[in-house]
């Protein structure tokens, strides 16, 4: 789906004689070293640790698959469900609303719309009707239910949507996503266009391409598109710097705009051409530039013709990768879902303009009772609650109220929606391509689940816990001298590591001695559990924990506390959280501290646990490579949320800090480098040939910026 963000004025191109260069025009020479901000790729500058990594995992965690029983449910508890329902079904209205049944501590089990509320309730309410026993155990746990009416069916059911996505009630299907679609940008606040991938709210003017399924798709779709059209990917601020043409222009990934090695008329003619590519019309633009290459071909303009040859290449490679790309299908989202194991996958592939932009495989968590097209109906009012629907929605399985979706998806959309299952032709082989992909993805899953369980049983026999964990919580620290002191909590459990749920500790404490890593360690973990340790009135900190340790796991969501603490740090370290772990009364957790091994060799780590003597696998063991990676990635994590703190702090300070580098130096670097990033980027090399930087200063300055943190 193309989006036009509001237009504001264009700067108009600086004026410059020598700017008539065509757009296929020849490279010439310049320093490799010059790199503009993105050094051939995306840049990424202004996305934090969390968000990069959260990009890294396409795939949502597997859910828990409770187990369905067919248990008789006590019966003065149930009649109590009953009664409650029975007290609501008498002030209940007969129009459409929502309802939330809710249990003695306010938390809510299921949320519900319906046409008639009353009526529907009602069905509940019938002591003696045949119900599966996961509706039977909702009435039993139900103590009141709240109602809100709506003035149509269509705002009931975007509000159920609205409310289980915020509120996760245990009986409903969740689809649990909690990222955002990326974007293709071509920027219209500049007479140069910059092309980029773009996430979030679409304020900034210009032409937004997408969705994509994810940053992978953008970011190769992008690399092709700069070769096929030759637009810039540097910031306003690198291009305004530039006195000659960066590598990209050498290596024919941009058109050199920034120096006129192109007209701003030719420029204009490549951006016009990738929008009319990206909004669907890659037949004619193909043409244009096959009609171009023959021509220069025909004049004998061999290296312009080669040039034309290596764009239509770029084009087509850009298709290749798409993989299915139909002919009869403009714009939309296909959905296939496939069930196995008490689990369910649903795979949606995004056709936007007639091409294929990507596919993402979903695992919502749904009770085995649950039908396929009950969890695909509740799936997709859900997936459009926050994100603009296509003009037509291709399902493999019929759903109840395709209809009523429909309807409320034209609501939210402002045109006319179509939701079908296809019977026959193109669209029904992009079902069937689906399924597969559903199909498969799902078997991936169940395999690699069933290979983390496996791992973690085997760090039970091997470190001796009370039981298998289901939430691993990995610690470390970072910093240089004791400035931009940063803590970090990286999170594992069955599905592999839990990325939504890391975090980042600015430490904050000002007595702490600079470098002290226990005073730290101590910040970060009181921070932590002191959130999880507050008591309600009339009871103490140590008997909330105390329960919540003894019942840290909801059988249907990814518990909030852990069963295993890992620190990195030898027996000192251990010592040290044990105390604050004793002093905020917190027994029930298992700690553990991964010591490196001699120089730091991998393999040779020696494990260190409470009243226990030293443990060391053979390196080998697959439970020591676990722990390795565990252990590893808390140090990946706090390491760039370190290096974006101190980025950060020297962006606010300039360069003033750097010691030995006056105010002729400093203006003699901006001269240069034009920003206070490139100074950062550049090598000691590069810095050395600044007119009155020496070689002893340019190594100062690399190594003000290129600090190693602790």
């Amino acid at each position: 789906m193309v989006h036009d963000s509001p237009d504001r004025p264009t700067p108009a191109p600086k004026a410059d004689s020598e700017a008539d260069s065509k757009a296929a025009s020849k490279p010439r020479r310049g320093s490799k070293s010059d790199l503009p901000q993105d050094d051939l790729t995306l840049d990424t500058s202004d996305v934090d640790p969390e968000s990069s990594a959260a990009e890294e995992d396409d795939e949502a965690r597997l859910p828990e698959a409770p187990e369905e029983t067919a248990e008789a449910v006590a019966e003065g508890t149930l009649s109590i469900g009953h009664e409650a329902i029975e007290n609501a079904v008498r002030l209940a209205p007969t129009s459409p609303g929502v309802y939330r049944m809710l249990n003695a501590t306010n938390d809510v089990l299921y949320v519900g719309k319906a046409k008639n509320v009353k009526k529907r309730l009602s069905s509940y309410a019938r002591a003696n009707a045949p119900l599966p026993a996961r509706i039977l155990r909702m009435i039993a746990a139900t103590t009141h239910v709240e109602i809100v009416s709506t003035m149509t069916e269509t705002e009931a059911l975007l509000l159920e949507a609205n409310l289980i996505k915020q509120l996760r009630p245990r009986f409903n299907v969740q689809l649990r996503d909690d990222k955002s679609f990326p974007y293709i940008l071509i920027s219209g606040d500049h007479w140069a266009p910059q092309i980029l991938k773009h996430r979030g709210a679409q304020s900034r003017p210009g032409r937004y391409f997408g969705p994509f399924a994810n940053a992978g798709a953008v970011n190769r779709t992008i690399t092709a598109l700069q070769r096929a059209f030759l637009i810039r990917s540097c910031t306003d601020g690198f291009f305004e710097s530039r006195t000659r043409p960066c590598l990209l222009y050498q290596i024919k990934r941009c058109a050199g705009p920034c120096t006129r090695e192109i007209d701003f008329p030719g420029y204009s003619e490549l951006v016009r051409e990738a929008t009319e590519f990206l909004s669907g019309r890659s037949h004619a633009v193909k043409e244009l530039l096959a009609a171009e290459m023959e021509k220069a071909s025909g004049e004998l303009e061999f290296e312009t013709a080669a040039l034309y040859r290596d764009r239509l290449a770029a084009l087509s490679a850009i298709q290749s990768q798409q993989g299915i790309n139909p002919r009869t299908v403009e714009e939309a989202d296909v959905f296939a879902i496939h069930q196995e194991g008490g689990y369910s996958c649903v795979e949606v592939f995004f056709f936007r303009t007639g091409q294929n932009w990507g596919n993402r495989a979903y695992f919502p968590r749904a009770e085995k009772t649950f039908t396929p097209e009950e969890v695909l109906s509740s799936f997709l009012a859900q997936f459009y609650d926050d994100k603009p629907p296509p003009k037509l929605i291709l399902l493999s399985h019929e759903i109840e109220e395709s209809a009523l979706l429909a309807d409320a998806l034209s609501v939210k959309a402002g045109s006319k929606v179509e939701v079908s299952v296809p019977k026959r032709g193109e669209k029904k082989e992009l079902i069937g391509h689906a399924l597969t992909n559903a199909r498969e993805a799902l078997g991936r899953k169940l395999a690699d689940t069933a290979t983390q369980s496996r791992l973690l049983e085997g760090m039970v026999t091997t470190l001796g816990l009370p039981h298998t964990p289901k939430r691993i919580e990995v610690y470390d620290n970072s910093h240089i001298q004791g400035t931009n002191a940063v803590g970090a909590m990286i999170v594992a459990g069955p599905d592999g590591f839990m990325k939504n749920q890391y975090r980042k500790f600015n430490i904050k404490s000002e007595g702490l001695t600079p470098g002290d890593d226990y005073g730290m360690m101590r910040e970060v973990l009181e921070r932590r559990f002191k959130r999880l340790l507050k008591p309600p009135e009339g009871e103490t900190a140590k008997d909330t924990a105390k329960a919540k340790d003894n019942d840290k796991a909801d059988d249907e969501s990814f518990p909030q506390w852990p069963d295993l603490v890992i620190i990195d740090g030898g027996r000192g370290q251990l010592n040290a959280v044990r105390e604050i772990f004793t002093n905020l009364g917190l027994t029930q957790v298992s700690l553990m501290a991964v010591a490196k091994g001699p120089e730091r060799d991998a393999g040779r780590e020696t494990l260190f646990m409470p009243d226990r003597e030293a443990i060391k696998l053979e390196p080998r063991d697959p439970v020591l490579y676990f722990i390795q990676r565990l252990r590893d990635e808390a140090h990946r994590f706090v390491i760039g949320s370190h290096r974006k703190l101190r980025k950060k702090d020297i962006r606010e300070a300039g360069l003033q800090e750097i010691p030995g580098i006056g105010p002729s130096r400093k203006r003699a670097l901006l001269h240069h480098f034009g920003t206070l990033k490139e100074i950062e980027r550049a090598s000691i090399a590069d810095l050395g040939k600044v007119p009155g930087v020496s070689a002893e200063s340019a190594r100062k300055i690399f190594e003000f910026f290129h600090a190693q943190p602790g």
